[in-house]
């Protein structure tokens, strides 16, 4: 009798793997030893088979409940047979059912250069579409509220003028190549283990293009574009936030073969204000008012973004009280007509340079309201180190 195998360890598995987990580490280990992958490797081949062998078993849930109960895939199985003849018991690979692309995650082509029917490349002679860029741009919060431009200086690549995107100079013809008859593929047969095999990569003389440049262009030197440093303004509408983006379409790299340029995208960053803190479209600050207009009431003005706005203290106001200014906060972004409102948070001012005057009011105003008010008589530094010591 055959030598079992452990099919779990040849698929560096755990007893009781998913379906998941099997194909994954199947596909992992047919990459890794693949023949075609491993030219110089005598064990890759015969590792390859019982990656294999081992997956045809584990992958069948039927097969895989037999040999989980009587350690082969059928009953009465000998196991251990070499690729495609597994001991005798009839147990044959299916290359029907045989996926390549399925251990490569749909990148044969890729890898095999189309090995076996794999995917074609894709023609690179198509129009492509420039890649897309990101920037920051730095704006105050006013700016914000109001919407505002703002100039920007960066790098992109640009179609070349010169020979306007064709990558030859200009007067010179862009020829067929004679390998690929423009096709910009090489077809091969190849010997390999599973027979005979038409092989399809790109072809090395003109990189996969189907054209031969053989007069560059001097400017591009046949790359089609060039890198130039531009100054674009960028519009930021009212309300942005930070971390919002403001795209600007075709600002970015010049696409390939009439291929559309990508966008630019400007990251919004707004700096602190000294007043006013943002929470979504509403703001807040900060107002001091003294003591006589928190008791007894009174006008004042407020700054915000369209000018001084008149407020109305009622009388008895207290400290941390807030007051509502509808409509003077910021912009919505997504809705400009739609404003938030101004928070402004009510400070009591406690003066500090009281006349002997004042002072004399606001003790009779303490003993009317049966306050015992007791003044604090300071000492000076030396006063008081001295009477430290003692």
């Amino acid at each position: 009798m055959s030598e079992h195998k452990d099919y779990y360890k040849i698929l560096e598995l755990e007893k009781g793997a998913s379906a998941n987990e099997i194909k994954s580490s199947y596909r992992r280990l047919a990459r890794k030893y693949h023949p075609d992958v491993n030219p110089d490797d005598p064990n890759a081949e015969e590792r390859f088979k019982q990656i294999n062998e081992a997956y045809q078993v584990l992958s069948d849930p039927k097969k895989k409940e037999n040999y989980d109960r009587f350690g082969t895939p059928e009953p009465g199985f000998g196991g251990g047979g070499g690729f495609g003849d597994f001991g005798g018991g009839g147990f044959n690979v299916n290359f029907e059912n045989f996926d390549l692309g399925d251990i490569f995650g749909g990148g044969l082509g890729d890898i095999f250069g189309g090995m076996g029917g794999g995917r074609r490349h894709a023609d690179p002679n198509r129009p492509m579409r420039g890649n897309d860029m990101r920037c920051d741009v730095t704006i105050t919060l006013e700016e914000a509220a109001k919407g505002t431009e703002k100039k920007i200086r960066y790098s992109r690549m640009e179609t070349c003028s010169v020979c306007h995107g064709t990558g030859a100079k200009p007067g010179t013809d862009v020829k067929t190549c004679p390998d690929c008859n423009g096709t910009g593929q090489i077809r091969r047969q190849q010997q390999t283990i599973f027979g005979m095999q038409m092989t399809v990569g790109p072809c090395p003389k003109c990189n996969g293009t189907g054209k031969i440049i053989e007069t560059p262009c001097a400017e591009c030197g046949g790359r089609k574009r060039v890198r130039k440093t531009v100054t674009k303004t960028v519009t930021i509408p009212a309300g942005m936030d930070t971390d919002m983006q403001v795209r600007v379409t075709g600002a970015a790299d010049a696409g390939l073969n009439g291929g559309p340029a990508g966008d630019l995208y400007a990251r919004i960053n707004v700096r602190r204000h000294p007043r006013f803190v943002r929470q979504g479209n509403d703001l807040i600050c900060d107002m001091e008012i003294s003591f006589p207009c928190a008791a007894l009431g009174g006008n004042v003005n407020v700054e915000t973004f369209d000018g001084p706005v008149p407020l109305n203290i009622a009388a008895g106001t207290q400290y941390g009280e807030i007051y509502t200014l509808k409509g003077k906060g910021m912009p919505n972004p997504a809705d400009p007509k739609t404003v938030g409102n101004l928070n402004v948070r009510i400070k009591i001012k406690t003066p500090t340079d009281l006349k002997d005057k004042e002072k004399k009011l606001l003790e009779d105003f303490a003993q009317s309201r049966g306050e015992e008010i007791k003044p604090h008589k300071g000492k000076n530094i030396f006063k008081r180190v001295k009477d430290a010591f003692k």
